[in-house]
């Protein structure tokens, strides 16, 4: 398949239920917090309302519900109905008055000539963005000789880093001036350096296998450079290794040739083919299996290979299927949330882990962004005697009911209540 019609892939997006591809703007991997003051006066709810229930209605929707849940068919047809809706027409428009809709297809005009205006807006950030990073390349630069060994801070550079974290509020602990061990002395730049760092990234982390680890290790940089075309480029470059031959894995993301509605819209990536060693694979899992003849009684030994879950499928982006292979709907909701996960993960790259890669060896990137999993608890708190309180309340309750009488059959059992 092209990658003219590579564009007509609707990638959706779960968490931010957007209509619209991802971009570069419009696309984080987790979406912005929503902060507000406005709280809406809804009067507590008691525990104690009573719950009335309607003689029937119960069984009926239980039945209802096990009509579909006992009908996977059924639930695939309706679907399939609601989903041929989305786009058509209410009719509203078309009721209109004629002077009404005229005025319609005035703003239409005027919105178009917005999205001209949105259209060169992106372009000239785009530029803002490419020449920006040309002068952060030489800071970069200096950052792989550090990490490599081959550039030693100096004194001032040094001092002007502790004052950072000062003037930050984090006041760095003083060390005692110790001798230096022998061993210490030998140790090259930062060892392991972007292997911390990604580690460090929440979702790039969960990516990377404890077999990854000793492969990243041998990661020395990771850089990033804009292309001719809209898109962008990745480069991951290696130390000597065990695992494969190529010094550099270079991925490639490219945007739609022009922006629609002043952004710039994936269309596809490239990725690299890597060298592995012999036996050095780590995309891939050697299952063996013992088969024996039901006539001979003989005994073979099968080995087949089957992918494994590893970073390095990072360089095997999704594909999109051929003109002539059709998808269901499953498999192509799959596809769209494959090549979601795939972009977002080169934008982190792209935005956050190559310009912050310090604060994400050292941790301090996952102070300021926001990421997903703190949401999972909620802000009551108590103290002890609030604690106290209910363990006496819980004991009061424990004696009433001892002298209550034994819940016959068709009761309720008492409501178990937590503060």
């Amino acid at each position: 398949m092209d990658q003219q019609s590579a564009s007509n892939v609707d990638i959706k997006n779960s968490k931010l239920e957007q209509s619209t591809a991802p971009t570069p703007q419009n696309t984080p991997i987790n979406p912005a917090p929503i902060t507000s003051t406005y709280r809406p006066n809804v009067s507590t709810i008691s525990e104690d309302m009573e719950t009335i229930t309607t003689p029937g209605a119960a069984g009926k929707s239980n039945a209802l519900a096990g009509a579909f849940t006992g009908n996977p068919a059924l639930i695939s047809m309706l679907q399939g109905k609601l989903g041929s809706l989305v786009g058509q027409s209410s009719g509203y428009i078309e009721s209109l008055p004629e002077p009404v809709k005229r005025r319609i297809n005035g703003l239409k005009y005027l919105q178009s000539q917005h999205a001209e205006l949105e259209g060169k807006f992106q372009e000239e950030v785009l530029a803002l963005e490419k020449k920006y990073l040309e002068l952060y390349k030489p800071l970069y630069a200096k950052r792989a000789e550090v990490v490599t060994g081959q550039y030693e801070p100096t004194d001032a550079e040094v001092e002007a880093g502790k004052k950072v974290d000062e003037e930050e509020g984090e006041q760095a602990a003083a060390q005692p001036a110790q001798q230096k061990d022998e061993d210490e002395s030998d140790v090259k730049g930062i060892p392991e350096f972007w292997l911390t760092a990604l580690k460090n990234h929440p979702q790039i982390g969960e990516s990377i296998t404890d077999t990854d680890e000793d492969a990243l290790k041998h990661l020395t940089d990771v850089r990033m450079s804009y292309m001719d075309k809209p898109g962008f480029k990745l480069e991951f470059v290696f130390s000597e290794n065990e695992y494969f031959t190529d010094k550099s894995l270079v991925k490639t993301y490219y945007y739609q040739e022009h922006a629609q509605g002043g952004d710039f819209v994936y269309d596809h990536a490239d990725g690299a083919k890597i060298n592995w060693k012999e036996g050095k694979d780590l995309t891939v899992t050697v299952e063996t299996k013992k088969q024996r003849h039901k006539g001979t009684n003989k005994t073979r030994v099968v080995k087949r290979t089957v992918p494994a879950d590893t970073f390095f499928t990072f360089f095997s982006p999704p594909v999109f299927p051929s003109e002539n292979e059709e998808l269901d709907e499953e498999e192509a909701e799959g596809l769209d949330a494959k090549l979601e996960a795939d972009y977002e993960m080169g934008e982190e790259f792209k935005d956050k882990i190559i310009p912050h890669a310090v604060d994400y060896f050292t941790g301090k990137a996952l102070e300021y962004e926001d990421f997903e999993g703190d949401d999972d608890f909620e802000d009551d708190f108590y103290d002890d005697e609030d604690d106290e309180e209910d363990d006496d309340d819980e004991s009061d309750d424990d004696d009433d009911d001892d002298d209550a009488a034994p819940t016959t059959k068709g009761e309720n059992a008492p409501e178990c209540k937590q503060s």
